[in-house]
């Protein structure tokens, strides 16, 4: 009997110590599930916008003259900053603003290599008597992203096209960057002018020649209203239409022809001062796109290392105190010394955690402090009218603004008018 019993004893006491042991081996399976799931999640990547390089259109061969439309592209709007103030930071006012300046410029250089356009200029605002411009707004901007928003409308007001371009080119997608020809985002560029090009090639060569008699009216029409008003016709739609055209010998037209060709001169000059200043800011820009980029993907990865600690740290507590939480009190008396070293280790791993993440914030910072340099400074256009020299100051399309006012009275004087 007596044996019985102790065999019934030693059941039960292996049928204790099996049960407690399934329990901490349940418990640590938990904290092992734990750390899996959140480690995969810690060290997920991000997903990139990548664009397969994108060839430019090139004419074929040489385009007459008279097939060749102008094309002036229009400053770009600056639109909104990120209202995510994580998504924000390092980005400024003064950075959109010299974006807003520079992308035009490059586009122009993109398009003119094309050979499929006659003059291509930017223009600080609308320009009466374009015969083709584009208008562009910045959607998004960081040096690793890109979107805009282009819109291409004729010397008629019909809109070509309105459409979204965007990329990404992160890190481990850097390229060989050269002034006027190779940009970052130079797919971006390409796809934009071939799309123009694309629309344009459908166009007959009367169509073209109606583009260019619109736009030589509007133009006029912007001079002296009371002579060429009954020229042209504007439509519900804000379209513009021929009504008729002016002899070629009409003096008026050929005065107004005059005074176009100054207004060529001051956009030229306006655009010498732009090519300035894209060659200026091109080295500080593209490292600022580089070195933006390699901060993005280095905060992602402090992030990630620093969500990692925190994540083991909080883990090694969490186990330590199941340990602890045991009815077997010896396991509890077991497991004292590692459960102190899992909570210390644990604790530091947090703070580890912590003090990197403030890491993040010094390089966040120091993208910041890059956006000083991008302030934008006018110089004074000096001109020759009639012999008389006139300075215009003020940003570029107060200058071009008040360029547009000076032709008027030049016109008039000359007219009678």
């Amino acid at each position: 009997m007596m044996e019985q019993n102790n065999k019934l004893k030693r059941a039960v006491a292996i049928n204790t110590l099996t049960n407690n042991s399934s329990k901490i081996i349940n418990k640590a399976k938990f904290v092992s599930l734990l750390i899996v799931i959140l480690m995969l999640n810690a060290c997920s990547t991000v997903l990139y916008n990548v664009k397969e390089d994108v060839k430019p259109i090139m004419a074929p061969y040489e385009i007459k003259e008279s097939e060749l439309l102008n094309v002036s592209i229009k400053q770009f709007e600056p639109g909104e900053l990120p209202t995510d103030e994580d998504d924000k930071r390092g980005l400024s006012e003064e950075i959109r603003s010299a974006e807003a300046r520079f992308m035009p410029i490059h586009l122009k250089y993109t398009m003119q290599r094309t050979g499929y356009w006659g003059n291509v200029r930017v223009v600080p605002d609308d320009n009466e008597g374009s015969e083709v411009i584009v208008k562009g707004k910045i959607i998004n901007s960081d040096g690793e992203n890109i979107e805009l928003a282009i819109e291409v409308f004729d010397a008629g007001n019909n809109k070509w096209f309105e459409k979204n371009y965007e990329e990404t080119v992160g890190v481990d997608q850097q390229k060989i960057t050269e002034a006027e020809r190779n940009d970052r985002f130079q797919n971006i560029y390409n796809e934009i002018s071939n799309d123009i090009i694309e629309y344009r090639l459908q166009i007959k060569s009367a169509e073209i020649k109606r583009i260019k008699e619109i736009a030589e009216l509007r133009f006029a029409n912007f001079m002296a209203a009371e002579t060429f008003s009954s020229y042209i016709a504007k439509d519900k739609e804000g379209k513009f239409h021929l009504r008729k055209l002016p002899s070629d010998n009409d003096t008026m037209l050929a005065r107004v022809r005059s005074i176009k060709a100054r207004d060529d001169m001051l956009i030229d000059t306006l655009n010498n001062y732009y090519d300035v200043y894209y060659s200026d800011i091109w080295d500080s820009y593209d490292n600022w796109r580089k070195f933006r980029c390699e901060e993005l993907e280095s905060i992602r990865e402090i992030e990630r290392k620093a969500l990692t600690q925190k994540i083991l740290g909080a883990v090694a507590i969490i186990g330590a105190i199941a340990l602890g939480a045991s009815k077997n009190s010896d396991v509890v008396n077991r497991t004292g010394a590692l459960r102190t070293v899992m909570i210390a280790g644990g604790g530091y791993a947090v703070y580890s955690g912590i003090q990197t993440s403030k890491e993040s914030e010094i390089n966040k910072e120091v993208i910041e402090e890059l956006g000083a340099s991008f302030e934008i400074e006018v110089e004074p256009v000096v001109i020759d009218v009639d012999g008389k020299t006139m300075k215009l100051t003020g940003t570029a399309d107060q200058q071009y603004g008040k360029w547009r006012q000076l032709l008027k009275k030049i016109y008039h004087k000359e007219t009678g008018f």
